[in-house]
């Protein structure tokens, strides 16, 4: 399994109008309702697997509601995770003042496979294989009523990768847990895979293209960690210096967080303020700083460009670029010959 050095990567988005907040989690509420309020993810890479950690806050209402999120690969697990590894990265970056308190057309086609279900508190999960239509046409037959850009944005993920999760919140099981609106419920999977991304299109789905999407995304890595696409106008690198050792502490000692090394973590903290129709990439991470993050995983080209080949394989790119010159060079000598 290729091997990863770590990098962690934490997602809480806020939107400025008066729909709930969403993060990393496109919104497939039953019949158009909207009652999850907020999802905040962490996602960390060591030896070759993501660690992708993410929580839902339940918000009341009757029915089921949730969330479906893409993801780079097929979990081999999925539990709940750690208690305040979120609330703890946001506190590295943002503390707290002190006196103040913090208060489709997807119908045609078949399902799509359902490769993982497990009920965790409140929250049933589903781990999905499919295109982007069969994606939904399983969100439709489970009662949920997907935007209008739906098939877009699906599309947009599952040329990439055909892997998404289905978060559901059941309304009856969380009373009867004595869960309060704003309660979250962490879900931590380990997923392997080669080119990290953190998706960030999907905060746009369901959105009108001038509405501001906002989020706040945590590295955690061994190194610099090179980004795609640079910091500029859709988001801006508000820190970047070595993690302080007792936010490394503090990370480990929570619930199946110990993967995380004691000691070398840099930190890195991203602001992403833009409106919903420029965010039509995702981030694509090179944890080790030393090579350049997939334009794939970035969503900026399609699977197989030749660019993002080369990037992958320095190799074949030296062969690649060997040809070329000699092509030019024989075609040079041709027409110095037929003169």
């Amino acid at each position: 399994m290729r091997r990863w050095t770590t990098c962690l990567v934490a997602v809480a988005a806020s939107l400025f109008v008066a729909a709930p907040a969403l993060a990393c989690g496109g919104l497939v509420a039953p019949n158009g309702t909207v009652n999850l309020v907020r999802t905040t993810t962490l996602a960390g890479y060591h030896d070759g697997v993501e660690h992708y950690v993410t929580s839902f806050e339940y918000a009341g209402g009757g029915g089921e509601f949730g969330s479906i999120v893409p993801l780079p690969g097929v979990p081999t697990d999925v539990v709940r995770g750690g208690d305040w590894t979120l609330q703890r990265l946001v506190e590295e970056v943002q503390p707290p003042q002190p006196l103040e308190f913090r208060t489709a057309d997807l119908a045609a086609g078949t399902s799509a496979d359902v490769l993982f279900e497990t009920r965790i508190d409140a929250l049933d999960i589903t781990v999905l294989e499919g295109g982007a239509s069969e994606v939904g046409r399983w969100a439709l037959d489970n009662g949920f009523a997907l935007p209008p850009d739906a098939p877009e944005v699906l599309e947009f993920y599952a040329r990439r990768s055909p892997i998404f999760m289905a978060a559901r919140f059941d309304a009856a099981e969380a009373e009867r847990l004595g869960q309060g609106i704003g309660d979250g419920t962490p879900i931590h999977l380990s997923i392997p895979t080669e080119d990290p991304w953190v998706p960030l299109r999907i905060l746009s789905l369901g959105r009108r293209a001038s509405e501001t999407v906002q989020a706040d995304v945590f590295l955690l890595t061994d190194a610099r960690p090179a980004l795609l696409p640079r910091p500029g106008t859709t988001m801006s690198l508000e820190v970047s210096e070595v993690a302080s050792e007792s936010l490394v502490r503090d990370l480990r000692s929570d619930k199946g967080m110990g993967w995380i090394p004691e000691e070398g973590m840099w930190l890195s903290y991203l602001k992403i303020d833009a409106k919903a129709a420029s965010l039509d990439h995702d981030l694509a991470i090179d944890p080790t700083g030393l090579g350049s993050p997939s334009k794939v995983a970035a969503g900026l080209v399609l699977p197989g460009d030749v660019t993002d080949v080369a990037r992958r394989n320095p190799l074949w790119a030296w062969g690649l670029a060997v040809l070329l010159v000699a092509g030019t060079v024989a075609f040079g000598n041709r027409i110095v010959s037929t003169r």
